[in-house]
């Protein structure tokens, strides 16, 4: 495929907060400023997109440092799409993922890989929609938990033998009013975020909570009970293996108290909102039939690390998003 961008100039074109040109010419002299005219004709129609005159642009995984090795994978993606679609690609490298949603809201990106916090981000303004959503184990959402320790003063909505919660959420949380959660880190969504969200959601204001940089470490400080009241996980962190040796009765003494169901989710390839909706099926069409071949399958593993997805919609994140939203964090905070 014939290459529109200089390598140089990749990771710069997503830092410029204004519209960039995809082309690289002779410098020119600075013209001079002169008052300007009454137009005499309308001005032209923008070109279609995916076109020469106004290629997609897709966006390869934020680096500032991006590897030969990723910009090839990235051509190699480009030239798939353009011949499964007739669209024109280009492949820019944003310098990171906020540049990336901004780049996003400019008209400066047509497609890429979102992580949860960046979807949300982008979501918020309307600049995306999900074309695809990542597959991971299986599953394209994963859901998180409240847990306690058996033996302390609380008590457990959740029946493990039939897989559900038996109250809401609000009835479940309030007995964690000024009580001290465990969390996994600042950004985690299943240690944290989401459930943040949560209990804010149910008007439950705990107490600052401890980060203890793991999931497997909420779950040992709950069962040892002498750090937190309560502590947040993924579905299913009891069960990591690096805890069955040294605490055979996990199962039994941690326990859990409400699950939130399978609302987050991993890396979304999207698309520009502001792209014509029939573009939609045409690409992810393009990017499963991608998938199909070994060359595509790999360049997709070196520049967005897939190994599969499948085709999403929108209201499959409207959870997900409220629930981060209800956090109260800085969403841009949470992103790199």
């Amino acid at each position: 495929m014939k290459k529109v961008l200089l390598p140089a100039l990749l990771v710069f074109l997503l830092s410029c907060s204004f519209p960039v040109s995809l082309t690289v010419g002779t410098p020119t002299a600075t013209p001079t400023l002169e008052p300007t005219s009454t137009p005499t004709q309308p001005p032209l129609a923008t070109p279609q997109p995916g076109t020469d005159q106004n290629p997609l642009i897709l966006a390869l995984n934020p680096s500032p440092r991006p590897s030969e090795e990723v910009i090839a994978a990235g051509e190699v993606i480009a030239a798939f799409l353009e011949s499964r679609t007739g669209y024109r690609v280009v492949t820019v490298i944003p310098g990171s993922e906020a540049l990336l949603v901004e780049a996003f809201a400019n008209g400066n990106a047509h497609i890429a890989s979102l992580s949860p916090y960046g979807f949300v981000l982008a979501r918020g303004d309307n600049s995306v929609t999900a074309l695809l959503a990542r597959v991971r184990e299986g599953q394209t959402f994963y859901g998180a938990q409240i847990i306690i320790n058996r033996n302390n003063d609380f008590t457990a909505y959740y029946d493990p033998a039939r897989g559900e919660n038996t109250v809401d959420a609000a009835t479940a949380l309030k007995q964690f009013q000024e009580k001290k959660a465990c969390w996994s880190d600042e950004v985690s969504p299943s240690g944290y975020v989401v459930p943040l969200g949560l209990l804010r959601q149910s008007q439950v204001q705990p107490r600052s909570g401890a980060f203890l940089d793991g999931q497997p470490n909420v779950v040992r400080a709950v069962y040892a009970d002498d750090i937190c009241d309560f502590g947040a996980t993924f579905i299913d962190a009891r069960t990591s293996p690096i805890l069955e040796a040294d605490y055979p009765d996990v199962m039994d003494r941690v326990v859990v108290v409400w699950r939130i169901p399978a609302i987050i989710p991993y890396e979304t390839i999207a698309m520009a909102s502001s792209l014509p909706f029939e573009m939609r099926r045409v690409l992810q069409r393009a990017f499963i039939d991608l998938m199909l071949t070994p060359e595509g399958k790999s360049a997709m593993q070196t520049v967005y690390g897939f190994d599969e997805f499948q085709p999403v919609e929108d209201s499959a994140y409207d959870a997900f998003i409220a629930h981060v939203n209800a956090s109260g964090l800085d969403v841009l905070s949470l992103i790199e």
